[in-house]
């Protein structure tokens, strides 16, 4: 996990250094509220709710969340954006085998595109706050599932475990500060990502993000 978040800052320091220019070309087109790109990395909090004993993973599993956004103000004389953009995503959960009690994690990583309204309330030159809600779609590409009873380890992504398809609502709040951008948000999944027709499988997310803004 560290080595993960030492590279993706180093990704994200030459990211910034290479747009550095080009941010000061579309600085005034920003300033004036009509379009604007960002990049975003932190950390993720995920879990997965399930009737199935053996999936549940109702215990927070800590992943990476790093992507790229882009925003358009949808009217001149209201500061209210439609962004969106492309992540990678690492969710998940853990918790113990329902029969020996043995500890289980699994990871369930995806690219996740959402689509969000934000609204952008100045608090000075400077500082804006910017509240949002809208939807996600995700596909998994990726994960394990590490049974320790067993000393087992599997993909998580399998007839017998979850599909790749995920998608819901996500709902949170960002903070500005010239180009300096952090935020706060949730991911409520609503897709059931478990195979049974019985069961259901849902994800949760938290996330907690730092990025720029151009």
């Amino acid at each position: 996990m560290l080595k993960k978040m030492l590279f993706a800052v180093m990704m994200m320091a030459a990211s910034v250094q290479a747009f550095a220019q080009y941010g000061r070309t579309v600085e005034t087109t920003y300033q004036n509220h009509s379009i604007y790109y960002g990049l975003r990395m932190g950390l993720a909090l995920a879990n997965v709710n399930s009737d199935d004993a053996n999936l549940d993973g109702g215990s927070m599993q800590a992943g990476l969340n790093l992507g790229a956004v882009i925003g358009f103000q949808l009217s001149d004389q209201v500061p209210v954006y439609l962004e969106s953009g492309l992540f990678y995503t690492e969710k998940g959960g853990k918790g113990n085998n329902p029969n020996g009690g043995a500890k289980f994690t699994y990871s369930l990583n995806y690219f996740e595109m959402p689509v969000l309204i934000k609204y952008r309330y100045e608090l000075d030159d400077d500082l804006s706050i910017q509240p949002f809600a809208g939807g996600y779609l995700a596909i998994g590409v990726g994960g394990k599932m590490k049974d320790y009873g067993a000393r087992d380890v599997q993909s998580s992504f399998s007839d017998d475990r979850f599909k790749r398809f995920d998608g819901g609502l996500k709902i949170g709040c960002g903070m500005e500060y010239q180009l300096i951008y952090g935020e706060l948000a949730y991911d409520f999944g609503l897709a059931n990502i478990c195979h049974s027709e019985f069961e259901s499988s849902h994800t949760g997310c938290l996330y907690l993000n730092l990025g720029v803004n151009f």
